[in-house]
């Protein structure tokens, strides 16, 4: 049994190792974007779920979609390390733009479902992706 934890130890190791690696640092940036990307694919099975319009195929599809943002994020990493050297100026970006674009989600679903949301925290997310 000892083995087995000894296994699963060095495996996550690994795992978490070239993830961090492949993403960059694991700031607050990549945190944030996670918890967006998270609350987002949530909110939209709730929504689903309230308009009675719950699918397993689309809901697979949205973890691919959101698996594929994480790869951009990685690809954008490998780009400033290799042609900007010490800044993550291009991942940043990609992150800032993603945050904004699954806040808008977000807003979206609870609109769907009649939840009042504060006109100015819309305005400044469409902002925000407009920026980037």
């Amino acid at each position: 049994m000892d083995k087995f934890k000894d296994l699963v130890k060095i495996f996550f190791t690994i795992f978490g190792s070239l993830i961090g690696f492949f993403l960059g640092d694991l700031d607050i940036f990549i945190y944030s974007l996670t918890a967006f990307v998270i609350c987002d694919y949530v909110s939209g099975i709730i929504r689903a779920g309230f308009e009675r319009k719950l699918s397993s195929k689309i809901g697979f599809k949205g973890i691919l979609k959101k698996i594929m943002i994480f790869i951009i994020v990685g690809i954008a990493n490998i780009c400033d390390k290799n042609l900007i050297k010490n800044q993550a100026m291009i991942r940043s970006s990609i992150i800032f733009f993603y945050i904004a674009n699954e806040g808008l989600s977000i807003l979206e679903n609870a609109l769907a479902m009649d939840l009042p949301i504060p006109k100015k925290l819309k305005i400044l997310l469409e902002q925000f992706k407009e920026e980037k």
